[in-house]
């Protein structure tokens, strides 16, 4: 099987904070999978070296059997956690921008889900409410036809009506061989939307399992084994 993305002994280490510890994973297309931990665990770690963000401190990560370069930034669509969008852009010039730098971006798809929100192209970002912002990224990321998409804590800071947007975009605008990783502490908005999960704990994998498996088999919720699995001293560490 070819993986889209596959880490092999991953290490990341910053000064005396060591961020990955010999991390191995695969992880297969057409799969929206949750990346899951408490904060500090490596999260957003683990999306950066896979945008080519970052550098490994020993070990390697492959996306779609290459190391980050150029041509896999062209596959991969990276949702970072806080707003990156120029304050001074109207939404006409950020989808110009996008389908100007990124040959797989979807004007169309884009100017749909634009109209979806009452968005006005002239509108300036800057009189956009945090919410409305970062719904517009995250629409300006799902537009591209990419094969891996790497979205850090896409529901964070927004409200639940929000949310449930954010995730009917991510579900309907990603073809089925491609895949979505999420990363979140928001384990029970997401859950229904995934279908693998990955623990996090100080760096290192404390289970890759698939959501079914943890149903089926272990007759628990993500949500409820995540915090049994991180539970310290009779509170959850989430």
């Amino acid at each position: 099987m070819e993986y889209i993305l596959e880490c092999k002994a991953l290490t990341k280490r910053y000064e005396s904070n060591l961020a990955l510890d010999a991390v191995d994973l695969r992880l297969a297309p057409g799969r929206i999978i949750g990346l899951l931990g408490p904060n500090g665990s490596g999260k957003t770690t683990l999306i950066k070296l896979a945008n080519g963000l970052l550098t490994p401190t020993a070990g390697e990560i492959l996306i779609d059997g290459q190391k980050p370069c150029a041509q896999t930034k062209a596959i991969v669509s990276y949702l970072p956690e806080r707003n990156a969008l120029p304050e001074w852009m109207r939404v006409k010039q950020v989808i110009d921008f996008y389908a100007d730098f990124y040959a797989d971006f979807r004007r169309d798809a884009a100017n749909a889900m634009v109209a979806q929100l009452g968005l006005e192209p002239t509108q300036r970002i800057k009189t956009m409410s945090k919410g409305t912002k970062e719904k517009l990224q995250l629409i300006l990321v799902m537009s591209r036809k990419a094969k891996l998409y790497l979205l850090d804590e896409p529901i964070g800071g927004v409200d639940p009506a929000a949310r449930d947007y954010i995730l009917r975009t991510i579900l309907s605008n990603y073809s089925e061989d491609a895949t979505v990783l999420i990363s979140t502490h928001l384990i029970a908005d997401v859950e229904q939307v995934l279908d693998e999960v990955i623990f996090l704990r100080n760096g290192r994998i404390e289970l890759h399992e698939s959501v079914d498996a943890i149903r089926d088999e272990r007759g628990k919720s993500v949500d409820a084994l995540f915090r049994e699995v991180f539970r310290v001293d009779g509170r959850s560490n989430d």
